[in-house]
């Protein structure tokens, strides 16, 4: 029994022998040839200076000023495995991850660097989670498996107004043969001010093809006091029209809480609350995600995927919210994929 398609199923499979061939891709060997790392030659005035070629000469790289930096461009067919990047704050909103799959001219990843990790706002946030895990201090990790099967390429857009310094990085993969009915990875980021006429954030819409949802993340602001987690996630599946297949019964709930998460925080593998800022009368932000690997919510035609924003009034009604919402959806599908919304510019971007 062989492990297939370079992907790991667990301890169980750990065993197991492969003919995958692993690969890392790092400013150290930028693109990943076999015997290519640690060759960069030390300048006079460098810390490896002392210690020579084969030391730590190129750990990390500048991203200039509104520039597009190819981090991997890897020829398939195979699989990345786990992606770690850190740099620091000022990047996580004016910086954009883009990913290529099979020589795809438009993006099926298409998010701010800190949002793809589950850290919105522009806020360094502790994340414990199985795909997603941000460890101190802003050690960002992703195991989303990602198949590819003619190449892969990774793209880091900055927009800030002045080179951004230290962005580290490292890009493992497996080359080994991908099954043809493999999805292909996709993550897509909204944001948007809910209206008290329709209080409701759409996470993703217009998706099209066979595939299944994986993933949510909401980095969420407050524009009124109170409890502002009453509205409902839904997903429209495969043809519904005004009702949908999947409706959930509070926002709380779908992320895994309960009663108002009793003001508590928590990160877990699959679900969490992991951000909770309200100290020092600032406008309160919170950030939630959820996983569905052990739950991934199947479709063969279509999606679309909403939640409301809505509180309380004092005569216990339903209180429709505006609120300021920003969103990472995730999602496998069968390719090509249907056409993103343009990708809110820097200024909405900026940390919220």
């Amino acid at each position: 029994m062989s492990l297939p398609e370079g992907l790991n199923f667990g301890l169980g499979a750990l065993p197991l022998l492969s003919g995958a061939k692993t690969r890392s891709i790092s400013a150290e060997n930028p693109d990943g040839t076999v015997g290519g790392g640690a060759k960069a030659e030390p300048e006079a005035d460098s810390a490896a200076a002392w210690l020579g070629k084969g030391w730590k000469v190129r750990p990390c790289i500048t991203l200039p000023a509104g520039s597009q930096t190819t981090l991997a461009d890897i020829e398939g067919p195979g699989v990345i495995q786990h992606i770690w990047i850190t740099v620091r704050e000022r990047a996580y909103s004016d910086c954009v991850l883009r990913m290529y799959w099979d020589g795809e001219s438009a993006p099926s990843v298409e998010v701010p660097l800190g949002d793809f990790f589950a850290c919105g706002h522009g806020v360094r946030t502790r994340i414990a989670s199985l795909p997603v895990a941000v460890n101190p201090s802003g050690g960002f990790n992703c195991y989303w498996p990602m198949p590819f099967a003619k190449g892969a390429r990774i793209v880091v857009e900055s927009a800030h107004h002045e080179d951004i310094r230290g962005f580290f990085y490292q890009i493992t993969y497996a080359l080994t043969d991908v099954a043809g009915d493999a999805g292909r990875f996709h993550a897509q980021h909204r944001r948007s001010l809910t209206r008290r006429e329709v209080p409701e954030h759409v996470l993703l819409d217009g998706v099209k093809g066979q595939g299944h949802y994986v993933g949510t993340y909401l980095a969420w602001t407050q524009m009124s006091n109170g409890w502002w987690g009453e509205g409902e996630i839904k997903f429209f599946l495969d043809g519904d029209g005004e009702h949908p297949t999947l409706c959930g019964t509070g926002t709380e709930d779908y992320f895994g809480g309960a009663w108002c998460f009793a003001d508590e925080t928590y990160t877990t593998a699959f679900l969490g609350y992991p951000l909770r800022d309200a100290a020092d009368g600032r406008v309160p932000r919170h950030g939630l995600y959820r996983w569905h690997v052990m739950d991934p919510i199947r479709f063969q035609k279509d999606l679309k995927v909403t939640i409301q924003a809505l509180g309380w009034w004092p005569q216990q009604k339903y209180q429709p919210l505006t609120d300021d919402i920003g969103s990472v959806a995730y999602w496998y599908q069968a390719e090509p994929h249907a056409a993103f919304p343009p990708l809110p510019d820097r200024r909405q971007r900026f940390p919220r």
